[in-house]
């Protein structure tokens, strides 16, 4: 996300869509994305990327930790790249959450992302 782009922050900020921080696998830097999710029972997330070439998604690959905040909560994560059918059903859900639109999901990774917590290392 640009660092000039307050829509995805606004979003957030309403508890629209998370803003995802992940380590860049390139520039070892924290990048900041607007995305799509499906809260699980446990408070874990779901996620997915609408491309394979999605950078926040091949990020996570490299390094799995990553924090998200959605409205004034903020949590650490680890993120579990899902297959099968947990990644159907990942994609399904958040299809049914955010309308037609989100249908490309199906073209790349999902993932879980299962909060942290306090004492673990983040490796962030």
């Amino acid at each position: 996300m640009d660092d000039g782009d307050t829509i995805g922050e606004e979003l957030a900020d309403w508890g629209k869509v998370a803003l995802l921080a992940t380590v860049g696998r390139v520039s070892g830097r924290e990048l900041h994305a607007a995305v799509g999710f499906v809260e699980e029972q446990d408070r874990a997330l779901l996620v997915a990327a609408g491309s394979e070439t999605t950078d926040w998604a091949l990020n996570l690959r490299a390094a799995p930790g990553c924090s998200a905040r959605i409205g004034d909560d903020s949590a650490d994560y680890e993120a579990h790249e899902l297959f099968g059918p947990d990644r159907n059903h990942a994609i399904s859900a958040l299809i049914l959450k955010y309308g037609t639109p989100a249908e490309r999901l199906g073209r790349g990774p999902a993932f879980r992302l299962s909060r942290r917590s306090e004492g673990d290392d983040d490796g962030r």
